[in-house]
Protein backbone atom coordinates (compact mmCIF):
# COMPACT_ATOMS: atom_id res chain seq x y z
CA UNK A 1 0.00 0.00 0.00
CA UNK A 2 1.40 3.33 -0.55
CA UNK A 3 1.18 5.41 2.22
CA UNK A 4 2.51 9.65 1.86
CA UNK A 5 3.43 11.56 5.06
CA UNK A 6 2.92 15.01 5.13
CA UNK A 7 3.47 17.84 8.03
CA UNK A 8 1.94 21.25 7.60
CA UNK A 9 3.88 23.39 9.83
CA UNK A 10 0.88 25.99 10.62
CA UNK A 11 -1.96 27.61 8.82
CA UNK A 12 0.06 30.34 7.76
CA UNK A 13 4.31 30.59 7.91
CA UNK A 14 4.66 33.83 10.52
CA UNK A 15 1.75 32.96 12.43
CA UNK A 16 3.49 30.56 14.43
CA UNK A 17 3.52 26.98 15.79
CA UNK A 18 4.67 24.93 18.94
CA UNK A 19 7.99 23.74 18.70
CA UNK A 20 7.28 21.07 20.37
CA UNK A 21 4.04 19.76 17.53
CA UNK A 22 6.64 20.43 14.73
CA UNK A 23 9.33 18.07 16.38
CA UNK A 24 6.57 15.22 16.85
CA UNK A 25 5.61 16.17 13.27
CA UNK A 26 9.28 15.67 12.09
CA UNK A 27 9.96 12.36 14.62
CA UNK A 28 6.60 10.90 12.40
CA UNK A 29 9.35 11.36 9.41
CA UNK A 30 7.37 13.14 6.64
CA UNK A 31 8.42 12.94 3.19
CA UNK A 32 7.47 16.67 2.47
CA UNK A 33 7.13 19.76 4.71
CA UNK A 34 4.76 22.34 3.63
CA UNK A 35 3.36 25.63 4.39
CA UNK A 36 1.14 28.51 3.26
CA UNK A 37 2.37 32.05 3.21
CA UNK A 38 -0.75 34.20 2.06
CA UNK A 39 -4.56 34.76 1.01
CA UNK A 40 -6.63 37.38 0.22
CA UNK A 41 -8.30 37.09 3.28
CA UNK A 42 -6.68 40.44 4.42
CA UNK A 43 -7.79 42.85 1.22
CA UNK A 44 -5.81 43.59 -1.46
CA UNK A 45 -3.16 45.64 -0.20
CA UNK A 46 -0.60 43.21 0.31
CA UNK A 47 -0.85 42.11 -3.24
CA UNK A 48 -0.90 45.80 -4.40
CA UNK A 49 2.00 46.94 -2.61
CA UNK A 50 3.66 43.91 -2.29
CA UNK A 51 4.44 44.52 1.28
CA UNK A 52 4.35 41.45 3.50
CA UNK A 53 1.29 40.67 5.84
CA UNK A 54 3.58 38.96 8.93
CA UNK A 55 6.52 40.39 10.57
CA UNK A 56 10.23 39.81 9.34
CA UNK A 57 10.91 38.19 12.67
CA UNK A 58 7.83 35.72 13.18
CA UNK A 59 8.19 34.85 9.41
CA UNK A 60 12.03 34.30 10.13
CA UNK A 61 11.73 31.78 13.41
CA UNK A 62 8.91 30.11 11.39
CA UNK A 63 11.13 29.21 8.79
CA UNK A 64 13.94 28.23 10.11
CA UNK A 65 12.38 25.63 12.37
CA UNK A 66 10.75 24.08 9.02
CA UNK A 67 14.30 24.17 7.38
CA UNK A 68 16.44 22.74 10.14
CA UNK A 69 13.02 20.40 9.88
CA UNK A 70 13.43 19.74 6.06
CA UNK A 71 17.88 19.58 7.01
CA UNK A 72 17.35 16.81 9.19
CA UNK A 73 15.22 14.83 6.99
CA UNK A 74 16.34 15.63 3.61
CA UNK A 75 13.04 16.07 2.26
CA UNK A 76 11.44 18.70 0.23
CA UNK A 77 10.13 21.91 2.11
CA UNK A 78 7.23 24.17 0.19
CA UNK A 79 6.40 27.66 1.34
CA UNK A 80 3.63 28.91 -1.10
CA UNK A 81 1.88 32.54 -1.79
CA UNK A 82 5.24 34.30 -0.08
CA UNK A 83 4.71 37.81 0.87
CA UNK A 84 1.06 36.75 1.65
CA UNK A 85 -0.16 38.27 -1.87
CA UNK A 86 2.47 35.83 -3.75
CA UNK A 87 4.00 38.71 -5.86
CA UNK A 88 7.47 39.07 -7.16
CA UNK A 89 8.31 41.04 -4.01
CA UNK A 90 6.91 38.77 -1.83
CA UNK A 91 9.00 35.60 -3.27
CA UNK A 92 12.20 38.08 -3.15
CA UNK A 93 11.73 39.05 0.72
CA UNK A 94 11.46 35.04 1.16
CA UNK A 95 14.42 34.35 -0.18
CA UNK A 96 16.10 36.68 1.41
CA UNK A 97 14.89 35.25 5.07
CA UNK A 98 15.95 31.94 3.59
CA UNK A 99 19.73 32.97 2.46
CA UNK A 100 20.24 34.88 5.79
CA UNK A 101 19.01 31.40 7.77
CA UNK A 102 21.38 28.84 5.66
CA UNK A 103 24.34 31.50 6.66
CA UNK A 104 23.62 31.46 10.31
CA UNK A 105 22.47 27.60 10.36
CA UNK A 106 25.44 26.52 7.93
CA UNK A 107 22.81 24.90 5.77
CA UNK A 108 23.52 23.79 1.93
CA UNK A 109 20.72 23.26 -0.48
CA UNK A 110 19.00 23.89 -3.56
CA UNK A 111 16.42 26.23 -3.57
CA UNK A 112 13.51 26.97 -6.10
CA UNK A 113 12.00 30.34 -6.59
CA UNK A 114 8.63 29.63 -8.30
CA UNK A 115 7.43 33.20 -9.60
CA UNK A 116 3.92 33.96 -10.29
CA UNK A 117 3.33 37.43 -11.43
CA UNK A 118 1.71 38.11 -14.78
CA UNK A 119 3.04 39.56 -17.84
CA UNK A 120 0.86 42.30 -18.78
CA UNK A 121 1.35 41.78 -22.52
CA UNK A 122 0.82 38.28 -22.11
CA UNK A 123 -2.52 38.61 -20.32
CA UNK A 124 -3.54 41.09 -22.77
CA UNK A 125 -3.02 38.80 -25.77
CA UNK A 126 -5.31 35.99 -23.88
CA UNK A 127 -7.85 38.33 -23.59
CA UNK A 128 -7.89 39.18 -27.52
CA UNK A 129 -8.47 35.95 -27.80
CA UNK A 130 -11.30 34.97 -25.65
CA UNK A 131 -9.12 32.99 -23.21
CA UNK A 132 -9.83 35.08 -20.08
CA UNK A 133 -13.20 34.86 -18.40
CA UNK A 134 -14.95 36.14 -15.03
CA UNK A 135 -15.43 34.22 -12.09
CA UNK A 136 -18.49 35.52 -9.86
CA UNK A 137 -18.46 38.47 -8.66
CA UNK A 138 -15.78 39.62 -10.99
CA UNK A 139 -15.08 43.19 -12.39
CA UNK A 140 -14.95 43.91 -15.64
CA UNK A 141 -11.55 43.61 -17.43
CA UNK A 142 -10.04 45.68 -20.51
CA UNK A 143 -6.73 46.35 -21.49
CA UNK A 144 -6.65 49.30 -19.58
CA UNK A 145 -7.68 47.53 -15.93
CA UNK A 146 -4.60 44.92 -16.96
CA UNK A 147 -2.31 48.41 -16.86
CA UNK A 148 -3.41 50.21 -14.37
CA UNK A 149 -2.78 47.03 -11.79
CA UNK A 150 0.24 47.72 -9.56
CA UNK A 151 0.86 43.55 -9.43
CA UNK A 152 -0.95 40.86 -10.74
CA UNK A 153 -0.75 36.73 -10.16
CA UNK A 154 -1.15 33.77 -11.42
CA UNK A 155 -2.27 30.91 -8.03
CA UNK A 156 -0.41 28.08 -9.44
CA UNK A 157 -1.37 24.22 -9.42
CA UNK A 158 0.66 21.59 -8.15
CA UNK A 159 2.06 21.17 -11.32
CA UNK A 160 5.32 23.89 -11.44
CA UNK A 161 5.88 23.01 -7.77
CA UNK A 162 6.57 19.26 -8.67
CA UNK A 163 8.32 20.49 -11.58
CA UNK A 164 10.56 22.18 -9.64
CA UNK A 165 11.45 19.13 -7.40
CA UNK A 166 11.67 17.08 -10.26
CA UNK A 167 14.56 19.23 -11.05
CA UNK A 168 16.20 18.72 -7.72
CA UNK A 169 14.73 21.77 -5.60
CA UNK A 170 14.81 21.20 -2.17
CA UNK A 171 13.46 24.32 -0.80
CA UNK A 172 10.59 25.46 -3.08
CA UNK A 173 9.74 29.62 -2.19
CA UNK A 174 6.33 30.34 -4.40
CA UNK A 175 4.39 33.12 -5.56
CA UNK A 176 0.85 33.06 -5.46
CA UNK A 177 -0.48 29.45 -5.44
CA UNK A 178 -3.38 27.47 -4.54
CA UNK A 179 -3.41 26.30 -0.68
CA UNK A 180 -4.11 22.80 -1.36
CA UNK A 181 -1.30 22.42 -4.12
CA UNK A 182 1.43 22.87 -1.87
CA UNK A 183 0.50 19.72 0.07
CA UNK A 184 -0.89 17.58 -2.49
CA UNK A 185 2.29 18.20 -5.15
CA UNK A 186 4.43 15.46 -3.20
CA UNK A 187 1.79 12.66 -2.75
CA UNK A 188 0.85 13.08 -6.24
CA UNK A 189 4.31 13.10 -7.67
CA UNK A 190 4.53 9.74 -5.55
CA UNK A 191 2.11 8.24 -7.04
CA UNK A 192 -0.86 8.30 -4.10
CA UNK A 193 -4.68 8.59 -4.60
CA UNK A 194 -5.71 11.97 -6.09
CA UNK A 195 -8.59 11.81 -4.60
CA UNK A 196 -7.13 11.39 -0.73
CA UNK A 197 -4.16 13.69 -1.53
CA UNK A 198 -6.33 16.65 -2.69
CA UNK A 199 -8.67 16.23 -0.26
CA UNK A 200 -6.22 15.95 2.41
CA UNK A 201 -4.19 18.92 1.21
CA UNK A 202 -7.32 20.51 1.98
CA UNK A 203 -7.38 19.94 5.76
CA UNK A 204 -3.66 20.46 5.94
CA UNK A 205 -3.34 23.79 4.26
CA UNK A 206 -4.95 25.42 7.70
CA UNK A 207 -2.74 23.96 9.98
CA UNK A 208 -4.93 22.89 13.04
CA UNK A 209 -8.39 25.20 12.19
CA UNK A 210 -9.38 21.19 11.87
CA UNK A 211 -9.47 20.72 15.48
CA UNK A 212 -12.29 20.35 17.90
CA UNK A 213 -11.03 23.36 20.17
CA UNK A 214 -7.66 25.07 18.53
CA UNK A 215 -5.50 26.78 20.82
CA UNK A 216 -3.48 28.66 18.39
CA UNK A 217 -1.77 27.85 14.79
CA UNK A 218 -0.23 24.97 14.89
CA UNK A 219 1.13 22.11 12.99
CA UNK A 220 -0.86 18.74 11.56
CA UNK A 221 0.19 15.78 10.08
CA UNK A 222 -1.50 13.46 7.60
CA UNK A 223 -0.76 9.66 6.36
CA UNK A 224 -1.98 9.47 2.60
CA UNK A 225 -2.95 6.11 1.23
CA UNK A 226 -4.29 4.22 -1.41
CA UNK A 227 -8.57 5.26 -0.14
CA UNK A 228 -8.20 6.94 2.30
CA UNK A 229 -5.82 9.62 4.64
CA UNK A 230 -5.40 9.93 8.07
CA UNK A 231 -5.25 13.25 9.88
CA UNK A 232 -4.02 14.14 13.23
CA UNK A 233 -2.95 16.94 15.00
CA UNK A 234 0.43 17.04 16.54
CA UNK A 235 -0.04 18.94 19.89
CA UNK A 236 -1.37 16.02 22.34
CA UNK A 237 -3.71 18.15 23.88
CA UNK A 238 -6.05 18.85 20.91
CA UNK A 239 -8.11 16.69 18.64
CA UNK A 240 -9.67 16.29 15.49
CA UNK A 241 -13.00 14.79 15.42
CA UNK A 242 -14.89 13.38 12.25
CA UNK A 243 -17.34 17.05 12.39
CA UNK A 244 -14.56 19.20 12.85
CA UNK A 245 -12.60 17.77 10.06
CA UNK A 246 -15.89 17.34 7.76
CA UNK A 247 -16.48 20.75 8.96
CA UNK A 248 -13.13 22.15 7.42
CA UNK A 249 -13.90 20.58 4.17
CA UNK A 250 -17.18 22.67 3.86
CA UNK A 251 -14.35 25.61 4.77
CA UNK A 252 -14.30 28.64 2.21
CA UNK A 253 -15.84 26.74 -0.31
CA UNK A 254 -19.02 28.43 -2.65
CA UNK A 255 -20.41 24.63 -3.30
CA UNK A 256 -20.06 22.46 0.17
CA UNK A 257 -18.84 19.74 -1.41
CA UNK A 258 -17.14 20.18 -5.02
CA UNK A 259 -13.62 22.47 -4.54
CA UNK A 260 -12.50 23.59 -7.63
CA UNK A 261 -8.33 23.56 -8.14
CA UNK A 262 -6.54 24.67 -11.46
CA UNK A 263 -6.85 21.24 -13.03
CA UNK A 264 -9.72 19.45 -11.35
CA UNK A 265 -12.11 19.45 -8.63
CA UNK A 266 -11.99 17.36 -5.24
CA UNK A 267 -15.06 15.81 -4.45
CA UNK A 268 -15.73 15.39 -0.98
CA UNK A 269 -20.06 14.69 -1.68
CA UNK A 270 -19.66 10.58 -0.21
CA UNK A 271 -16.41 11.23 1.94
CA UNK A 272 -16.50 9.59 5.14
CA UNK A 273 -14.96 10.14 8.08
CA UNK A 274 -14.49 8.10 11.02
CA UNK A 275 -12.69 8.56 14.16
CA UNK A 276 -9.65 6.37 14.40
CA UNK A 277 -9.17 6.99 17.92
CA UNK A 278 -9.50 9.69 20.07
CA UNK A 279 -7.56 12.38 18.28
CA UNK A 280 -7.16 11.59 14.63
CA UNK A 281 -9.97 11.03 11.86
CA UNK A 282 -9.81 8.84 8.86
CA UNK A 283 -11.09 9.90 5.70
CA UNK A 284 -12.92 7.39 2.64
CA UNK A 285 -13.96 7.51 -0.11
CA UNK A 286 -12.75 11.50 -1.66
CA UNK A 287 -12.74 11.87 -5.18
CA UNK A 288 -10.58 14.26 -7.78
CA UNK A 289 -12.48 14.95 -11.16
CA UNK A 290 -9.82 16.40 -13.76
CA UNK A 291 -11.21 18.92 -15.85
CA UNK A 292 -10.13 19.07 -19.61
CA UNK A 293 -7.96 22.36 -19.57
CA UNK A 294 -6.30 23.89 -16.85
CA UNK A 295 -7.55 27.44 -15.42
CA UNK A 296 -5.26 29.77 -13.44
CA UNK A 297 -7.48 32.59 -11.19
CA UNK A 298 -5.85 35.84 -11.97
CA UNK A 299 -5.96 38.34 -8.84
CA UNK A 300 -4.83 41.50 -9.20
CA UNK A 301 -4.83 44.97 -7.21
CA UNK A 302 -4.71 48.76 -8.19
CA UNK A 303 -4.26 52.13 -6.82
CA UNK A 304 -7.39 53.56 -5.25
CA UNK A 305 -6.19 56.99 -3.80
CA UNK A 306 -4.25 57.49 -0.42
CA UNK A 307 -6.14 57.60 3.01
CA UNK A 308 -6.48 59.22 6.50
CA UNK A 309 -8.78 57.27 9.06
CA UNK A 310 -10.33 59.45 11.78
CA UNK A 311 -11.68 57.13 14.85
CA UNK A 312 -14.09 59.10 17.81
CA UNK A 313 -17.10 57.96 19.54
CA UNK A 314 -20.47 59.88 20.81
CA UNK A 315 -21.74 59.11 23.71
CA UNK A 316 -24.44 62.31 23.81
CA UNK A 317 -27.80 60.83 23.69
CA UNK A 318 -29.30 64.29 21.50
CA UNK A 319 -26.75 62.87 18.89
CA UNK A 320 -27.78 59.54 18.97
CA UNK A 321 -31.70 59.94 18.42
CA UNK A 322 -30.35 61.63 14.79
CA UNK A 323 -27.23 60.23 14.40
CA UNK A 324 -27.65 59.37 10.64
CA UNK A 325 -28.86 62.79 9.86
CA UNK A 326 -26.54 64.30 11.88
CA UNK A 327 -23.73 62.35 9.94
CA UNK A 328 -25.31 63.00 6.57
CA UNK A 329 -25.71 67.20 6.95
CA UNK A 330 -21.73 67.03 8.31
CA UNK A 331 -20.52 65.68 5.10
CA UNK A 332 -22.69 67.68 3.20
CA UNK A 333 -21.57 71.21 5.26
CA UNK A 334 -18.02 70.54 4.63
CA UNK A 335 -18.63 70.52 1.04
CA UNK A 336 -18.54 74.21 1.21
CA UNK A 337 -15.17 74.27 3.37
CA UNK A 338 -13.43 72.11 0.88
CA UNK A 339 -15.36 74.51 -1.52
CA UNK A 340 -13.23 77.59 0.33
CA UNK A 341 -10.07 75.43 0.58
CA UNK A 342 -8.98 74.86 -2.92
CA UNK A 343 -10.49 77.86 -4.05
CA UNK A 344 -13.23 75.28 -6.24
CA UNK A 345 -9.89 72.87 -7.45
CA UNK A 346 -11.48 70.36 -5.43
CA UNK A 347 -14.57 69.04 -5.54
CA UNK A 348 -17.11 66.64 -4.03
CA UNK A 349 -16.20 64.27 -7.12
CA UNK A 350 -12.25 64.29 -6.03
CA UNK A 351 -12.70 63.21 -2.51
CA UNK A 352 -14.72 60.54 -0.55
CA UNK A 353 -15.59 60.63 3.13
CA UNK A 354 -17.32 57.40 4.45
CA UNK A 355 -18.21 57.08 8.42
CA UNK A 356 -18.40 53.68 9.56
CA UNK A 357 -21.06 53.32 12.80
CA UNK A 358 -19.28 50.40 15.28
CA UNK A 359 -21.70 49.59 18.26
CA UNK A 360 -25.27 49.72 15.84
CA UNK A 361 -23.94 48.23 12.16
CA UNK A 362 -20.12 48.76 11.96
CA UNK A 363 -19.41 44.95 11.00
CA UNK A 364 -21.92 44.22 9.04
CA UNK A 365 -23.40 47.30 7.70
CA UNK A 366 -26.67 47.18 5.64
CA UNK A 367 -27.33 43.34 6.27
CA UNK A 368 -27.22 43.88 10.37
CA UNK A 369 -30.88 42.84 11.23
CA UNK A 370 -30.69 45.13 14.46
CA UNK A 371 -29.14 48.24 12.70
CA UNK A 372 -31.71 50.56 13.78
CA UNK A 373 -30.84 49.58 17.61
CA UNK A 374 -28.76 51.91 18.80
CA UNK A 375 -26.82 51.58 22.25
CA UNK A 376 -25.95 54.60 25.11
CA UNK A 377 -22.36 55.17 22.58
CA UNK A 378 -21.07 54.95 19.26
CA UNK A 379 -17.76 54.45 18.06
CA UNK A 380 -17.20 56.46 14.38
CA UNK A 381 -14.26 55.83 12.41
CA UNK A 382 -13.82 57.97 9.16
CA UNK A 383 -12.16 57.11 6.24
CA UNK A 384 -10.85 59.83 3.69
CA UNK A 385 -9.83 59.17 0.39
CA UNK A 386 -8.18 61.11 -2.64
CA UNK A 387 -5.91 60.62 -5.16
CA UNK A 388 -3.39 63.08 -3.67
CA UNK A 389 -2.08 62.29 -0.56
CA UNK A 390 -1.44 66.13 0.62
CA UNK A 391 -4.63 66.86 -0.52
CA UNK A 392 -6.10 63.95 1.70
CA UNK A 393 -4.13 65.35 4.67
CA UNK A 394 -5.41 68.90 4.12
CA UNK A 395 -8.88 67.19 4.67
CA UNK A 396 -8.46 65.00 7.19
CA UNK A 397 -7.12 67.82 9.42
CA UNK A 398 -10.19 70.17 8.73
CA UNK A 399 -13.03 67.44 8.76
CA UNK A 400 -11.71 66.08 12.09
CA UNK A 401 -12.31 69.78 13.41
CA UNK A 402 -15.14 70.71 11.47
CA UNK A 403 -16.26 67.34 12.91
CA UNK A 404 -16.29 67.19 16.24
CA UNK A 405 -17.92 71.02 16.81
CA UNK A 406 -20.67 70.16 14.15
CA UNK A 407 -24.19 71.66 15.46
CA UNK A 408 -27.43 69.97 16.53
CA UNK A 409 -30.90 71.70 16.08
CA UNK A 410 -31.29 71.25 20.16
CA UNK A 411 -28.03 73.64 21.09
CA UNK A 412 -27.80 77.02 19.12
CA UNK A 413 -24.15 77.01 20.69
CA UNK A 414 -20.81 75.58 20.57
CA UNK A 415 -20.66 72.11 21.21
CA UNK A 416 -18.39 69.32 21.29
CA UNK A 417 -20.11 66.02 19.82
CA UNK A 418 -17.10 63.76 19.26
CA UNK A 419 -14.58 62.03 21.99
CA UNK A 420 -10.97 61.64 20.13
CA UNK A 421 -9.23 58.73 21.65
CA UNK A 422 -5.85 60.09 20.18
CA UNK A 423 -4.29 63.17 19.13
CA UNK A 424 -2.97 63.95 16.46
CA UNK A 425 -6.65 63.39 15.64
CA UNK A 426 -6.55 61.60 12.07
CA UNK A 427 -3.75 59.16 10.99
CA UNK A 428 -2.36 58.90 7.33
CA UNK A 429 -2.62 55.34 6.04
CA UNK A 430 -0.72 56.17 2.79
CA UNK A 431 -2.03 54.48 -0.17
CA UNK A 432 -4.67 52.10 -0.52
CA UNK A 433 -5.28 49.33 -2.92
CA UNK A 434 -8.98 47.81 -4.37
CA UNK A 435 -9.36 44.49 -6.13
CA UNK A 436 -9.96 45.00 -9.76
CA UNK A 437 -9.36 41.39 -11.23
CA UNK A 438 -11.06 37.90 -10.30
CA UNK A 439 -10.83 35.97 -13.58
CA UNK A 440 -9.36 32.53 -14.63
CA UNK A 441 -7.12 32.44 -17.63
CA UNK A 442 -7.04 29.14 -19.60
CA UNK A 443 -3.00 28.64 -20.51
CA UNK A 444 -1.66 26.05 -23.16
CA UNK A 445 0.25 24.36 -20.07
CA UNK A 446 0.07 24.55 -16.28
CA UNK A 447 3.79 25.57 -16.96
CA UNK A 448 3.96 28.64 -19.01
CA UNK A 449 2.64 31.30 -16.88
CA UNK A 450 4.98 30.63 -14.52
CA UNK A 451 8.59 31.55 -13.49
CA UNK A 452 11.10 29.25 -11.87
CA UNK A 453 15.03 30.29 -10.57
CA UNK A 454 17.15 27.83 -9.31
CA UNK A 455 19.59 29.00 -6.45
CA UNK A 456 22.52 26.56 -5.45
CA UNK A 457 22.91 27.61 -1.49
Amino acid sequence: MTEVRVLSASGQIGSGFLESSFERGISLKPHVIACDGGSTDAGPSHLGSGKPHFSREGTKRDLRLMMLGRNKLDVPLIVGSCGFGGGDDGVNWMRDIALEIAKEEGLTFKLALVRSEQDKSYLKKRLREGRISPLNPAPPISDEVIDRSTHIVGMMGHEPIADAIDKGAQVVLCGRASDTSLFASVPLMKGADAGASWHAAKILECGTACVVQRKRPDSLFAWIRDDHFDIEPMDMEVACSPQSVASHTLYENGDPFLITEPNGVIDSLHSRYEALNDRAVRVYNSKFRPSNSTTIKLEGAELGGYQALIIGGVREPFILRQLDSWLDAMREKFKVRVQEMFAGKVGPEDYDIHVRVYGRDGVMGALEPLRHQIGHEVGLVFTITTADEAITDSIAKTFAHFAVHYPIPEWRGLITGIAYPMAPTHVNRGAVYRFNLNHVVVPDNPLEMFRTEFLEV
